[in-house]
């Protein structure tokens, strides 16, 4: 627990300073929205691409771990669904609520991962959430239209165009740089070392900036009155789906650092990017942004619990 605490405690700090910032030295959404974009189309990419593209495949369980986080996700997903009727009867839960909820507790935020699992197990942890998102890019997909849907069923006044669905799919970096990194190490073509020095130097500081935006996003003031939706959320999201993912991974013989890093990716905070589909698509993005908050507060907690019990 100490060593899990150590390498997890740099990661909160990195997200308080961005709350800290964002609410003196760069107060406009502006530099947030700038830097946003930097880490995700340039910095990110350049990270995976270095790190996939040297990482030793032979000792990477790409199925099993693909699988675990498969396994959980589809059961949480159909839980969310399950519960829909449940939760207008009861808690007064709307359609635009509930979409919120649904985001809230499948989606899962690599920033986060990635940073956690760097300082847990160093490169080979970045390789390992590397390839769990390369895993889980095709379920993750089918799961972004599987949000859209809910929102287009539950929220959205009128359908969604599926042409813009498929096309911002496909430009989705986190694809392009996976694929990128996969095919270099398969074709083991040398990396020149000052590129490779040039790519880690960017893909390290992706990390902090990706944290900093993380705090910048909070808004603590939506916890003072805790909505039942988003308590519900943050149980599904911090407890119910790592316990899933954790005990798949189990059943599918995963080691050590395996499980430690399915226990990271299922049991951090979710997106931030489902706040914005929130807001495009009519559903109820101020309890999003509550879940949002609630969750990275409330990990705090909760991932060193998980990551413990997985090792």
């Amino acid at each position: 627990m100490s060593d899990t605490l150590a390498a997890l405690l740099p990661v909160f700090l990195l997200i308080v300073t961005g709350f800290v910032l964002r609410r003196s030295l760069l107060s406009e959404e502006s530099h947030w929205t700038g830097i946003g974009q930097l880490v995700y189309f340039v910095m990110l990419p350049a990270l995976l691409i270095d790190t996939l593209a040297r990482a030793d495949f032979a000792r990477l369980p790409v199925g099993s771990i693909g699988g675990a986080l498969l396994a959980a996700i589809a059961a949480m997903a159909a839980i969310c669904l399950a519960l829909r009727r449940p939760l207008a009867s009861r808690l007064q839960i709307d359609g635009a609520a509930f979409t919120s909820l649904f985001q809230g507790a499948t989606r899962w935020n690599a920033f986060v991962a990635l940073a956690i699992a760097a300082g847990l197990f160093g490169n080979h942890g970045v390789a390992l959430v590397s390839v769990a998102m390369l895993a889980m890019i095709p379920v993750l997909n089918v799961l972004n239209v599987l949000n859209v849907w809910v929102l287009a069923r539950y929220a959205a006044a009128k359908r969604p165009d599926w042409r813009t669905v498929v096309v911002a799919l496909i430009r989705n970096p986190l694809i392009w740089s996976c694929a990128a990194g996969i095919a270099l190490n398969r074709i083991e073509i040398a990396i020149p070392p000052p590129v490779h020095v040039f790519a880690e130097a960017l893909g390290r500081s992706s990390l902090a900036l990706a944290l900093l935006m993380v705090g910048a996003g909070l808004r603590l003031t939506s916890l003072l009155q805790p909505s039942p939706a988003a308590l519900l959320a943050s149980v599904l999201k911090l407890v119910v789906l790592p316990a899933l993912a954790i005990g798949a991974g189990h059943l599918m013989g995963l080691n050590a650092a395996g499980l430690g890093v399915v226990a990271i990716t299922s049991s951090v905070p979710t997106a931030p990017v489902a706040y914005v589909l929130a807001r495009q698509m009519g559903g109820d993005a101020e309890l999003l942004a509550q879940i949002l908050t609630m969750q990275t507060v409330l990990a705090a907690l909760t991932i060193p619990i998980m990551i413990s019990l997985a090792l």
